[in-house]
């Protein structure tokens, strides 16, 4: 990659920093006014969303819209569907950490990082520490910034096969440690997921998913490091 390029590049990741890093207090603030609006500051309690129908819809859309908004500026950023993917890892990454930044600063929570929060709402209450999602959240960023700032140095760089298919048995593992308590509790039926409120974590379980998920971060590490790696037969000649 040349320096004028790699000048491209980080300025790109600077936008899409800058953009998560606006929208992470956008969306703190909105979280913070929805939390007053229902007496519940602290997340930490049964039923995650006692809200009007039309107001628990429009926190739904919400959610959904900001994953939109995040991709969307992924796929602005990037040149080729891999960068592409690359800019909205790191996009959601910032946002994700930097929203919880900022939820502490405007209104007091979290007060530390072993508070629980409800993490998402789709399809079911994703319940979970709060460092739990930010450490998944600094894989992000480390990954998108691999794959975006390093994939022009010789050869592309990017996770083989095996690489993401531990990352996806990974992301299922975390998936279910933030869900669990939600999936037993569907048979009862919608009341019964929305009293659920979880006193333990699935430490564990997540820990070996959190391993796997950056499997593809030490792949492409490595590949960087070979690629940079002297040849042999050039260096003898030389």
């Amino acid at each position: 990659m040349g320096d004028r390029q790699a000048g491209r590049e980080w300025g790109r990741w600077s936008a899409v920093v800058l953009f998560a890093a606006a929208m992470a207090w956008m969306e703190a603030a909105a979280v913070v006014y929805l939390r007053l609006l229902v007496g519940r500051v602290d997340p930490y309690q049964a039923d995650p969303l006692p809200m009007p129908g039309f107001l628990g819809r429009t926190e739904l859309l919400r959610e959904a819209a900001t994953i939109i908004m995040l991709a969307a500026v992924g796929w602005l950023a990037g040149r080729g569907w891999r960068r592409k993917l690359g800019y909205f890892l790191i996009a959601f990454g910032v946002w994700d950490i930097l929203y919880y930044v900022f939820l502490a600063a405007i209104g007091g929570w979290p007060r530390s990082v072993l508070d629980w929060d409800v993490l998402f709402l789709l399809p079911l209450p994703w319940w979970g520490p709060v460092i739990a999602p930010a450490s998944i959240a600094v894989l992000m960023i480390a990954g998108g910034t691999l794959a975006t700032q390093f994939n022009g140095i010789g050869c592309p760089i990017w996770p083989r096969s095996w690489a993401w298919l531990a990352n996806g048995v990974g992301n299922g593992l975390a998936l279910y440690a933030f869900m669990s308590d939600a999936i037993k509790a569907l048979p009862r039926g919608a009341a019964a997921v929305r009293a659920v409120l979880p006193v333990t974590f699935r430490w564990p379980l997540f820990a070996v998913g959190l391993v796997l998920i950056a499997v593809p971060i030490f792949d492409m590490a490595g590949q960087i490091r070979r690629a940079r790696r002297p040849d042999p037969i050039i260096s003898e000649v030389s």
